[in-house]
């Protein structure tokens, strides 16, 4: 279990990780590497100390006994892949990174939940011979423990349902410019969900130019007279979730309760599932004078409360917003007969 708000469970069969923007500056992930976990062996040598606190080194290490793990697990549930690390990091091999699709594949039960700073890499790991790969993986690991029989039913639910229908793959965007390099990856990896996380918000973001579809023929599809698809899932290249929250933990950085409403407002406008997660450590409180000098002037009044004080409601409101799944094909690529 998590005390994760959209999620229910962790799982982290690749751990480590290192620092590529200023939203990695407060980790938790790095923090509890380094202070809670620092007696769990595979944590070992994940970080080091600083005068600001655990760091982490750059190094990953695979555990093969989380790896498995989904399988044991019978009831459904959402799954946050990676939370101690980054699953698409530059120096985790992609053999690691098939073998953690390759699991995904054989838990259709499950959704599993991928985040990632690395944006380029996702898009990159995604080529035409990843498909292969994973799905021949998954295959011998269901020969090795359901039998053949079993085994051909798991190929054959992924083999023609590539990107795996219960994958949701998302990128970290904690202001304009994160959101400017990262989301145009996004848009153009193959997923049946896409989403973003905006935590910790550190700025304004806009997403007006994200709920545009890019309508790219796939060849095949149908298409009017001025050469656009009719209703081809191929050029449905958008977001369907976005989650905002601020930042908690020691060295909390604020954030304006404008930045989460502008989400908020474009979310409702373009009918894309809103979830707020957090305030974080500051929140608005009364008409108390600010503790927080660099925002601008017309700021709502804000004062450092704690996590569980500033809670989680937006202007009144809970917001709990979720995805609802449908099935994205890549460009060129049509399901085949069952097997």
């Amino acid at each position: 279990m998590t005390k994760i708000e959209w999620t229910d469970e962790t799982w982290n069969p690749i751990v480590g990780c290192s620092i590529v923007s200023p939203g990695c500056t407060n980790c938790y992930a790095m923090r509890f590497a380094g202070t809670r976990l620092g007696h769990v062996a595979k944590y070992n040598g994940l970080t080091q100390p600083s005068k600001a606190g655990p760091v982490w080194t750059g190094k990953l290490a695979f555990d093969e006994k989380a790896l498995l793990a989904p399988l044991r697990w019978t009831k459904p549930r959402m799954v946050f892949v990676n939370s101690m690390g980054d699953l698409f990091h530059e120096d985790c091999p992609d053999e690691w990174i098939d073998r953690v699709f390759a699991v995904m594949a054989l838990c259709p039960q499950h959704t599993f939940q991928v985040l990632t700073k690395r944006s380029g890499r996702m898009r990159e790991y995604f080529a035409p011979q990843a498909e292969d790969r994973v799905m021949d993986l998954a295959f011998d690991f269901a020969c090795s423990r359901f039998g053949r029989d079993e085994a051909e039913l798991y190929y054959s639910f992924g083999r023609y349902r590539w990107p795996l229908p219960n994958v949701w793959l998302g990128v970290s965007v904690e202001d304009q410019q994160r959101a400017d390099e990262r989301i145009p990856d996004l848009l153009a990896t193959p997923a049946a969900v896409r989403w973003i996380s905006a935590e910790p918000l550190l700025g304004q973001v806009d997403l007006k130019s994200c709920w545009m579809r890019r309508m790219t023929l796939c060849g095949e599809c149908p298409s009017s007279d001025d050469g656009t698809p009719i209703d081809c899932a191929c050029a449905d290249e958008s977001l369907d979730w976005v989650v905002a929250g601020g930042e908690s933990g020691k060295g909390a950085r604020p954030m304006h309760p404008n930045w989460a409403r502008s989400l908020r407002d474009q979310c409702a406008a373009a009918d894309v599932p809103f979830f707020f997660k957090q305030w974080g450590e500051w929140a608005r409180v009364g008409d108390q004078r600010p503790c927080v000098d660099h925002l601008p002037e017309d700021a709502d009044l804000l004062l450092r409360v704690g996590k569980k004080r500033a809670g989680r409601l937006l202007d009144g409101f809970e917001h709990n917003g979720m995805p609802e799944v449908r099935f994205k094909r890549p460009a060129n690529q049509h399901e085949g007969p069952s097997q």
